[in-house]
């Protein structure tokens, strides 16, 4: 597997289910409960192959008028063994479900905590939707597996097993008209099996690309009905249902398809044995409780054969689920903490220095966002990056943050190449306020803390002071708890703005990146915000992005960027004496007429 992309149905791992193995590692440290659900597991199956010879012996001796005072005692070790199979075969589901719910719950957790170490790069190649469709949906189906797939298949294979060798000591004549059709039933579980976990494969990558399409246009839910495109939706969403659909009807008719099949041939088998098994009752050479012990344990074996064939196709199916859940977790990524890395001073003075990079996105790998890029930024100093759209302003703080490694050349702060150290080292020293504000579904308080969870509440009030945000949050129904609908839908663009600036404020880091931090805000709100800014910015290493000029005139340098390199730098009042680029951009922001 390549070290981003996660593979598709036509690369999925071969072999008969090779992916179950990765359960294994999830199953193995509940050993206590794995025990006792085996133990029971075998109780139960073992008790199920005692009752047919114990209705046998109630026929054959309860019955018969020389043992009239034993009657009684026949029907009680055949209640006792009842008991005992109901006792076990319930123990057996509590441990076997709670399994399933630990080792489902355990998976979710590794897949989420690994999802996080993942760089964007991953998920730019890989849509969030069909990643959230693995860690929900194909973790249902591996609980299926773990809770009850699983025991149900070994419950039915030691009976089928046992079964099969009883029936060849009591009655070898009769047991080999059925071993003639084991060998074939075999044969069609594993053939079929196959098929179907090729396309329970196929259905699961398209219920995943329905949650994807569901995911994608209701997150931008406004853009659809601004643009009156409900119906377009509904249609293109109705496509990939119906793609799913199909995809699961071909399963389905496989699946009914193997039982038709398997019950034709299971139950014909027993209806060929019944007669033969007659005609030696009424030869004399089986009793009738013989001939009841034989028949029944026999229904049992089929019926074992049978669901192991019904099983197995959920075994195939939850192996599909399993291999998609290990891609995850086996996903790499190449933005990594180094073997022997570099450990980040106590206190970071946050010189920063781009040392000749030239990058591609692996999206774009032919057009380079950032082509020999120099920018060498002293401690202490603001920096703000102007220039048209994709110009490579926001690749500077990308690479900055180590999302992504750049082609050639290397990154470094205080003289220390951020790729020979700890992503989580380093990013503990800067704090970054985003063009596309994140905003949690929790409080606003909890929103702001999430710049250093530590935070006291008068720290937090504190920060919120400094943004500029205390007035609205105080308006808010219950203040600084206010529940925040999920990504700040309740809150203006300007305040959920504030909020991340706040958030960036209590970070408290002697690196402070800015992309379009005022971009939302009114005239008023950005007047406040960019005096709380400059406070911030004082001591720290900045580093500024804007489309709107007036936010950066007072930097220390700006550089001006085109194409993805730097074309020109300097302060504003330099720059609007050098003309060119800038001089253009600032005429058109702030002359009138």
């Amino acid at each position: 597997m390549s070290d981003s992309v996660i593979r598709r149905e036509d690369e999925a791992p071969k072999g008969k289910l090779v992916n179950l193995s990765t359960l294994w590692s999830f199953v193995k440290p509940y050993k206590l409960q794995l025990f006792w659900a085996s133990f029971f597991l075998l109780v139960a199956a073992i008790t199920v192959m005692i009752v047919p010879t114990a209705l046998g012996d109630i026929v054959d001796k309860g019955f018969s008028a020389d043992n009239a005072g034993k009657v009684k005692d026949y029907f009680l070790v055949f209640v006792g063994i009842v008991v005992v199979m109901a006792v076990a075969t319930a123990a057996r589901f509590y441990f076997v479900t709670w399994l399933g719910e630990r080792v489902v719950a355990d998976i979710r957790k590794a897949v989420y905590e690994r999802l996080l170490t993942l760089s964007p790069e991953f998920f730019e190649e890989n849509r969030p939707g069909e990643i959230v469709s693995r860690l929900t949906a194909d973790t249902t189906l591996v609980q299926t597996i773990v809770g009850s797939s699983a025991s149900v298949w070994a419950r039915n294979f030691l009976i089928a097993i046992v079964g099969t060798i009883w029936l060849f000591v009591m009655s070898p004549k009769l047991m080999a008209y059925i071993a003639i059709g084991i060998p074939l039933l075999l044969v069609i579980i594993i053939v079929v099996g196959r098929k179907v976990r090729n396309l329970s494969r196929t259905s699961q990558d398209k219920v995943a690309d329905v949650g994807a399409r569901a995911n994608e246009s209701l997150s931008a839910l406004n853009i659809v009905q601004a643009f009156t495109q409900e119906k377009a939706e509904a249609t293109r969403f109705g496509d990939h249902v119906d793609d799913a659909f199909l995809a699961a009807k071909r399963r389905i008719q496989v699946r009914a398809g193997l039982t038709f099949t398997m019950i034709f041939m299971i139950f014909s088998a027993i209806a060929f044995i019944l007669y033969e098994g007659a005609q030696d009752v009424i030869a004399g050479t089986m009793s009738g409780g013989e001939m009841l012990d034989f028949i029944m344990r026999a229904v049992f074996v089929a019926g074992a054969f049978g669901a192991l064939s019904e099983v197995y196709s959920e075994l195939q199916r939850a192996a599909g689920a399993a291999g998609r859940l290990a891609e995850l977790l086996n996903s790499d990524t190449n933005i990594k903490a180094p073997a022997n890395c570099i450990a980040m001073p106590q206190k970071v003075a946050g010189n920063i220095h781009f040392d000749k990079i030239t990058f591609h996105y692996p999206s774009k790998k032919d057009t380079a966002a950032l082509q020999n890029f120099e920018l060498n930024i002293r401690s202490g100093e603001t920096v703000a990056l102007v220039g048209p759209s994709g110009a490579g302003k926001s690749t500077v703080l990308q690479l900055l943050l180590r999302f992504y490694d750049p082609q050639s050349g290397c990154v470094t702060i205080d003289s220390i190449n951020i790729r020979e150290t700890d992503p989580t080292d380093f990013r503990k020293h800067i704090a970054f306020v985003p063009q596309d504000t994140i905003i949690f579904a929790d409080t606003i308080a909890e929103n702001i803390r999430y710049g250093r969870l530590n935070a006291t509440d008068a720290e937090v009030k504190a920060a919120a002071d400094a943004a500029a945000a205390t007035e609205f949050i105080l308006e808010a129904p219950e203040g600084f708890d206010t529940y925040l609908g999920e990504r700040g839908t309740r809150l203006s663009g300007g305040q959920r703005q504030r909020l991340a600036i706040a958030r960036a404020i209590l970070r408290d880091a002697p690196i402070l990146l800015l992309d379009e931090a005022t971009s939302a805000l009114d005239a008023e709100s950005e007047l406040k915000v960019q005096g709380a800014l400059e406070n911030l910015m004082t001591g720290r290493t900045t580093l500024v992005i804007a489309h709107r000029l007036a936010t950066v005139k007072k930097a220390d340098r700006i550089i001006v960027m085109d194409g993805g390199r730097i074309i020109a730098e300097g302060t504003h009042d330099t720059l609007m004496q050098q003309g060119g680029l800038y001089k253009r951009l600032a005429d058109l922001q702030f002359t009138t007429g």
